[in-house]
């Protein structure tokens, strides 16, 4: 069948148009903001990436928020222990133990995959369990205070149980948050008057403005592709990710704060629900804070124009091992990008325009 000549030139210009990327989304600016104090937080598999990024980059991160999450390297490449003992423990399959994670985390840093265990000793941790989740059951975060309790003092921990929460992040900010016990999507709850992102940023930071209710500031989508070597896609990752500038970090100066996104939360699948709802960005507008929001994409199989099979059906961050076995260190893809994202914050404006986005740095300190 002859194909008509003006569907060919359509086709054409959709793959030149497609080609050139028309409709990406802008590149991260630099904002010159601080990259050696860095702090994360989570949901879900966005809890356990907010652990995994703590440890690994220890060397530049001061602190992490974890909302139903558990301990670093609690999967060890397995779907079967991910599902089971780092989600659903029960009988034989439990998490493992304070000592195990630590002899984990120790050996990884002598090999230099990792950055040196001392880094975590001044860190400060929040951590958040629902009495309702069966989603991640609370034994799970048990056992990542008892892991954060073999490597830093008492004060810098803060374990906080809400008895009728279920599994997401609870928030004051989004007008459509489901009710407190809720375990579905967009997975941000309204448990009365309870400001996990507030809390959380208040114990790693200290003292705190109080937020903004309409915050000065704005959500910059922005192109993920260049931190991933070869296809987003491929390390799971949106073409785009978002991040919240406040209005007065445009000078530089500000700090950087990670909010992992939960499974099924990204944008793609619930839009700006979780960048928009789940409360950090008035906190960040009041305490001059960069709040960088990176983005999951759901994989089942096969991609569009790629060859390699990933699946990863929910969105969720690779805490388990989908990316390759590499997934929980530096070496990690979606590791590396996160790395470099961050550093691409800490540059000037004119660095960033004049050179590609930076390779992750190994820093201790």
């Amino acid at each position: 069948m002859m194909i008509p000549a003006r569907v060919q030139e359509a086709c054409a210009l959709s793959l030149l148009l497609l080609s050139a990327g028309v409709g990406a989304a802008q590149a991260l600016p630099g904002l010159a903001a601080s990259t050696d104090d860095v702090t994360v937080s989570g949901v879900s598999s966005g809890a356990y990436m907010a652990v995994q990024f703590q440890v690994a980059y220890s060397g530049i991160v001061r602190g992490a928020g974890v909302v139903a999450g558990g301990p670093y390297y609690c999967a060890q490449g397995s779907l079967r222990r991910a599902l089971g003992n780092c989600m659903t423990p029960s009988g034989n399959n439990l998490p493992p133990t304070a000592g195990e994670t630590l002899n984990t985390v120790r050996q990884l840093a002598e090999s230099g995959r990792i950055d040196p265990v001392s880094n975590l000793h001044d860190d400060r941790v929040w951590l958040l369990t629902g009495g309702n989740d069966r989603t991640v059951l609370p034994a799970v975060m048990d056992a990542l205070d008892a892991f954060y309790r073999a490597v830093l003092p008492a004060a810098g921990i803060s374990y906080v149980r809400v008895p009728e929460a279920g599994h997401a992040m609870l928030s004051v900010v989004d007008p459509k948050a489901n009710t407190c016990p809720t375990t579905e999507a967009p997975f941000v709850n309204r448990c009365q008057d309870f400001d996990a992102a507030g809390k959380l940023l208040t114990h790693l930071f200290g003292q705190l403005q109080p937020p903004a209710k309409e915050p000065a500031g704005e959500v910059i989508a922005f192109d993920q592709r260049p931190y991933v070597a070869g296809r987003a896609v491929d390390g799971s990752l949106a073409d785009d990710g978002y991040v919240f500038v406040p209005a007065n970090c445009r000078n530089g100066g500000c700090r950087i704060h990670v909010a992992f996104h939960g499974c099924r939360q990204n944008a793609g699948e619930i839009g700006s629900r979780f960048v928009d709802g789940a409360g950090y960005n008035g906190w960040a507008a009041s305490n001059r804070v960069i709040v960088l929001y990176p983005q999951t994409v759901q994989r089942y199989g096969l991609a569009f124009g790629s060859f390699r099979w990933q699946f990863n059906p929910k969105g969720c961050w690779d805490w388990w091992g989908y990316t390759g076995a590499d997934y929980h260190t530096r070496d990690g893809v979606q590791m590396r990008a996160i790395r470099a994202m961050i550093e691409t914050l800490g540059m000037p404006a004119q660095a960033v325009q004049s050179a590609p986005p930076p390779g992750p740095r190994r820093a201790s300190r």
